[in-house]
């Protein structure tokens, strides 16, 4: 397995400053990258993460990898680092600590987070469970105590499915414009004489 280097948002830029060969990856949503990225970052969300897409990557070349504050950062690098890629960099603090550090982004509209969304919907079923098991039927607790065991889960593993299924709603998906795929992926043929 490859080794992950982590590295501060400034380092990464520094880097980058002397001509040193990096790419950056940023593996929020659409709407999250839409709304600020690091300047020259290629979109690739992390429920669309393809490994296969990096095997062709130059030797010597760097791939920094981005979310918004490092924990979908960490899963990419760890999910490519398992195929070997070589040259991950962990950039601490993600999308985040980038902007704090007044280095270069682009911003585009503003949208709700993904985790105010999350907030919202959690909080939205809790309250909805809690006011059904008053008025209809106590079973509607279930509902509450199932969001919160979901939310002690998302604390503990720092995976959170409601915030991957909202991520995959249709007011969070929007096009961005990207560069060409690193390299093509590998096309398999069946032999023309049917036999194998």
């Amino acid at each position: 397995m490859t080794e992950i280097q982590i590295l501060e948002a400034s380092q990464v830029q520094a880097r980058l400053q002397a001509g040193e060969p990096i790419d950056l990856l940023d593996v929020r949503t659409p709407v999250e990258y839409r709304e600020v990225h690091a300047v020259g970052a290629r979109l690739m969300p992390l429920d669309r993460l393809d490994p296969v897409e990096f095997l062709c990557r130059p030797t010597g070349r760097l791939l920094a990898v981005l979310c918004k504050g490092g924990g979908r950062a960490r899963r990419a690098c760890e999910t490519l680092a398992a195929l070997d890629i070589p040259g991950l960099v962990l950039v601490e603090g993600g999308t985040s600590a980038w902007v704090a550090a007044g280095l270069p982004v682009e911003r585009g509209r503003k949208a709700m987070s993904l985790e105010r969304q999350v907030r919202i919907a959690a909080g939205a079923l809790v309250f909805t469970g809690a006011l059904l098991a008053w008025l209809v039927h106590p079973g509607w607790l279930a509902l509450p105590a199932f969001v919160g065991s979901g939310l002690v889960f998302a604390g503990i593993t720092d995976t959170c499915g409601m915030g991957m299924l909202i991520a995959r709603m249709p007011w969070n998906q929007v096009s961005v414009e990207q560069p060409a795929a690193q390299c093509a992926t590998p096309k398999t043929t069946a032999p023309r004489d049917g036999k194998s």
